[in-house]
């Protein structure tokens, strides 16, 4: 079990954590949440021993093996392959002792090194390293390739892959889908639900924590709290939590009218019945997120231009690319006021092409493309963040946008991107990739765009900024284009998808389930025979039939195992629904009265009594989930 014991941790004269507690046992996915600057990263450190408590104590198991994904990017001629097997740090000490003994001609030597190998299937590394390339989005030639040769971005991919080669107990990965497509983040998804040790995991991607999760440790107030289930439960527990200060419903029921109306007009019609369905999906958790995330620092609004054309933007034909080399052809696109369009494919299709030529910082390369009289476009793309000027403030950037307007209305606009204060009137060098990224939006916002250019826009923002980023264009008036790996963002903001693929564009039938399972069949269809076959051979050299017979005798054992565990997780499910039920009763104020005392001591008592029961339960759960895993792991060697 990994523990810290009322731990304070001071970074310089800023307070992180006070008297933290948290306690996490083997084999728990845990997503680690909480604002920026709240110690998150600091966590990881303590747990790597990079850092050390001012008070309390740290406590891993001695044996425990951590790997972590590096944040830094690095240049080396070592080829992607290599550099990812180098994640492997024990097999690379086997492979040189191996050398060694060759190299001596010590046979002993030789035999105890090729066993070894063996042991920790060594000679599947190059295979394994291959896998974890592919499902991160590289190609087979980009294999070969110098890690020198590739932009930051991929880099941080290898630094993921080559932390996912290292054999663990503990995986701590801090903001892993920043750098993904969609189809990267839901291999990366796929891998991480199999993972069978500890995992701790920094995400702001809601939908990410919820598909991998079992748990979310969230720190605030120098605190750290473990709620079990993933974020979604999460929300509802903290919501809870919450239920004193949620005086704020006003705001949100603007928007439930606007759903409701949304779904008056649409549901009857085809082509946006399954975008009406999925507003009634947002209706239906709206007034829990809105409670969790009642004590936001954010609250913006993107205001749409007052005069607008239509259509926006006209595109006929037109083939888009740079340097003469064409990306994507034969577009044919009219963008109209309150169009909301999500791009969907791969890294490397052309969603930034497309965004970067409506822009205007590519030109057609063929084809007419129509700009609207009135066209005002807010565009957004991360090298935004690299163009502001570091020594100037907040403050100084929007007024360089507006000379005429006043300090007052400056720094109450930047209040609602939580930049106060000397936030707003300091020199931005210190800032956060987050806080920048923040600047940036805001100063999308000042100018009052009637279409938004959105290319990765959540990327360094944290889960509250990204609600609040959500409600923003939600409310938002005028057209929106979204290119983003944040499936909350991309299902509550669009209307419609359209594909980027093989250099063509065209509107895609379909939600972001539809789309993930095209994905996952065009992998199916496309893989390459030559993986296939090493893949077969990797399998036939590990197994033989007495290694069968075990596995399957072990898998035996698995079923009342697994169903011991279901009836727990019923029997705790039974007793949650009734202590929510309870708290419920005991949120109505007039239950506090004299009048109605013998009744509130009744209701305590019951849920003293359920949360003693629901307890236990947990506790047994733990026992049985761990040796279920155990025979689950044992079943698949």
């Amino acid at each position: 079990m990994i523990s810290l014991d009322a731990v304070a941790v001071r970074r310089g004269s800023r307070l992180l954590f006070e008297n933290a507690t948290l306690a996490i046992h083997d084999g728990q996915h845990v997503g680690i949440t909480g604002g920026n600057g709240t110690g998150k990263t600091t966590l990881f450190k303590l747990l790597l021993g990079e850092l050390g408590p001012d008070q309390g104590n740290v406590r891993l198991p001695g044996s425990m093996r951590i790997a972590h994904m590096a944040q830094e990017v690095i240049a080396t001629p070592a080829s992607a392959l290599d550099y990812v097997i180098d994640g492997d740090q024990q097999l690379r000490t086997h492979e040189r002792a191996l050398a060694a003994a060759e190299a001596a001609g010590d046979d002993a030597r030789i035999t105890a090194a090729h066993a070894e190998l063996d042991h920790i299937d060594g000679y599947n590394a190059h295979y394994r390293a291959e896998q974890l390339l592919h499902g991160l989005g590289f190609s087979q030639a980009d294999c070969a390739r110098p890690v020198s040769e590739f932009s930051g971005g991929w880099r941080i991919r290898l630094n993921l892959a080559q932390a996912l080669m290292c054999p663990s107990d503990l995986l701590l990965l801090d903001e892993p889908t920043n750098h993904l497509d969609l189809d990267a983040t839901h291999w990366l998804e796929d891998w991480l639900k199999r993972y069978p040790g500890t995992l701790l995991l920094i995400s702001h991607d809601r939908d990410f924590l919820d598909a991998v999760v079992s748990h979310i440790a969230h720190i605030e107030h120098q605190e750290m709290r473990l709620y079990r289930g993933n974020y979604s439960a999460f929300e509802v527990q903290r919501a809870e939590r919450l239920a004193q200060q949620q005086q704020m419903y006003l705001r949100q029921q603007t928007r439930v009218a606007e759903i409701e109306a949304f779904v008056r007009r649409f549901r009857a019609k085809a082509s946006k019945a399954r975008q009406a369905q999925s507003r009634l999906k947002e209706l239906e958790r709206m007034q829990t997120v809105a409670a969790a995330h009642v004590d936001s620092p954010f609250d913006f609004r993107i205001l749409e231009a007052d005069k607008v054309s239509d259509p926006l933007l006209s595109l006929n034909d037109v083939a888009v690319g740079y340097d003469g080399r064409t990306v994507l052809r034969d577009i044919k696109l009219n963008l109209h006021p309150g169009s909301r369009i999500g791009l969907l494919g791969a890294n490397g299709a052309g969603k930034s092409t497309f965004i970067k030529t409506l822009m205007g910082e590519l030109a057609p390369l063929r084809g007419v493309l129509t700009r609207g009289t009135h066209l005002r476009i807010g565009y957004f793309a991360q090298q935004q963040l690299e163009v502001l000027d570091l020594e100037a403030s907040a403050a100084l950037h929007v007024q360089r946008l507006s000379p005429e307007a006043s300090e007052q209305k400056i720094r109450t606009f930047l209040g609602g991107f939580d930049f106060h204060g000397d936030a707003a009137l300091s020199p931005i060098r210190p800032f956060s990739g987050g806080e920048k990224a923040r600047l940036a939006l805001a100063l999308v916002a000042w100018q009052q765009p009637n279409l938004l250019l959105l290319d990765e826009p959540t990327n360094h923002l944290d889960l509250e900024m990204r609600q609040a980023l959500t409600l923003a264009l939600q409310e938002f008036g005028g057209a929106i284009v979204l290119v983003s790996h944040d499936r909350y963002l991309l299902r509550n903001c669009v209307d419609e998808f359209h594909l980027i693929e093989d250099g063509r564009m065209q509107p895609f039938d379909g939600d972001l389930d539809d789309y993930h399972k095209r994905q996952q069949q065009r992998d199916r269809d496309s893989a390459t025979p030559a993986l296939a076959v090493e893949a077969d051979a990797a399998a036939g050299a590990a197994r033989g039939k007495q290694a069968r017979q075990e596995a399957a005798a072990r898998r035996a054992q698995v079923a009342p195992a697994r169903n011991a565990v279901k009836k727990l997780e019923q029997a705790m499910e039974k007793i949650q629904g009734e202590l929510a039920r309870l708290e419920a009763r005991l949120a109505d104020s007039t239950l506090y009265e004299a009048a109605r005392k013998a009744e509130l001591t009744e209701l305590l008592q019951k849920r003293g009594v359920l949360q003693q029961q629901l307890s236990e339960q947990e506790s047994e759960w733990l026992e049985k989930q761990d040796a279920l895993e155990m025979l689950e792991r044992e079943s698949t060697q």
